[in-house]
């Protein structure tokens, strides 16, 4: 039996993760989980699992009371205590679902326990790539991609030698505005920002997912994951969201891995890996999915898109710079402090008026994603606090 740990349960990565924990419960063992602030959600499953660990992110005191309660379960708080989780004793694999550069350290600190690592938390490795793989190189840690598209590559890459292959190619279903008319983007709402047309996420990957951004995001990762060039590294418009990554050999053949848009595949496979998920998942047959149809993204649609090829390609900070004024500019726009299309101008501003330090040290990207930060914050907030 595995003992999970999972970082950022009560999103949508973990509600997945607990539908793969309960129906194989006898393959795996709930010991540590964190919140940010559901204490709610984690009362509930402090009673179910009966973990050894138990996090609350947030540094509010509120929920503090949990402590006197559960007196066979350890309460810590705080962006330290997601470190406690990644790095306890008992802790075979952990799943990182987290969301946001939060997610960084106690990933770093994982890998250097040599835990195994599912990891769904995509700023990790845009922000901190060459820091990752430097440690990956000592350590006997696994990573494991949990998003779909990066899950279905690593499945299709496995079944090739490296030099049979030309390209990879990550699916994007188009986000919320795919089919809305361009010039109606300058005054789009909130409310339809996150109205994703297939998969139930949290707002800030819901909105990334409107302008493309959140698939930058991940052809960084994809980079740093399997290490393809950037020119090796495509994107198509998927609208059926089935084929989650295709790869074209040497020969010019394309190999797709398909599934229902379901993240308990990903998840599940993360989680027996290396040993296959013994048991029929969700049955949909090809005859199901009806028709498959592909496009080529619209870059006057998804300006981020290129900026994010840009900044990979320019490496060292950039991917930090874009990732951090990103998030940002997302939390300004669901705040009402600026428009959707404003997100990829701010970025852009960001990654070309900020210094890229050419420094591989763990600090020097810190110091890049704060400045970042106080960069957009400076420039654009309106004067309201931000959390």
């Amino acid at each position: 039996m595995k003992n999970v740990a999972v970082l950022g349960i009560s999103g949508s990565v973990g509600d997945s993760t607990l539908k793969v924990l309960r129906r194989f419960s006898k393959d795996f063992q709930l010991t540590a989980f964190s919140v940010h602030t559901n204490w709610k959600k984690a009362e509930e499953l402090i009673l179910e699992f009966k973990p050894e660990l138990v996090c609350i992110s947030s540094p509010n005191s509120e929920s503090r009371c949990l402590g006197a309660k559960y007196k066979n379960t350890k309460i810590i708080y705080g962006e330290e205590g997601l470190s406690e989780i990644a790095t306890h004793p008992s802790v075979d694999i952990l799943v990182t679902a987290v969301v946001g550069s939060i997610g960084v350290v106690p990933t770093i600190e994982a890998i250097k326990c040599n835990k195994d690592i599912a990891i769904a938390n995509k700023e990790t490795l845009v922000t901190f790539g060459p820091v990752i793989n430097q440690l990956l190189k000592t350590s006997k840690s696994k990573l494991l991609p949990v998003d779909s598209e990066h899950n279905a590559l690593f499945q299709l890459l496995e079944t090739k030698k490296p030099t049979e292959i030309s390209s990879i190619t990550l699916t994007a279903s188009g986000g919320s505005f795919r089919d809305l008319p361009i010039e109606q983007l300058p005054h789009v709402s909130i409310a339809q920002a996150l109205k994703h047309p297939t998969w139930t996420m949290g707002p800030k990957i819901t909105v990334d997912s409107a302008g493309l951004v959140n698939k930058g995001l991940e052809v960084i990762e994809a980079h740093f994951l399997f290490g393809y060039s950037y020119d090796q590294i495509e994107v198509v418009i998927h609208p059926e969201s089935i084929v989650h990554g295709l790869i074209e050999t040497v020969d010019g053949a394309v190999l797709a891995y398909a599934s229902h848009p379901d993240m308990i595949f990903p998840v599940a496979h993360s989680l027996f890996y290396p040993q296959v998920v013994p048991e029929l998942l969700i049955e949909r047959k090809p005859f199901s999915w009806k028709s498959l149809s592909f496009r080529e993204p619209d870059q006057s649609r998804y300006p981020a898109l290129k900026l994010a090829y840009e900044a990979g390609r320019t490496g060292y900070t950039a991917p930090a710079i874009f990732n951090a004024a990103n998030e940002v500019a997302v939390d300004l726009f669901l705040r009402e402090q600026i428009s959707f299309i404003q997100i990829p101008d701010i970025i852009s501003d960001a990654i070309h008026t900020m210094d890229i330090s050419k420094s591989l040290d763990l600090e020097n990207f810190m110091s890049a994603d704060q400045a970042a930060r106080r960069f957009v914050l400076e420039k654009y907030n309106k004067g309201v606090a931000l959390c």
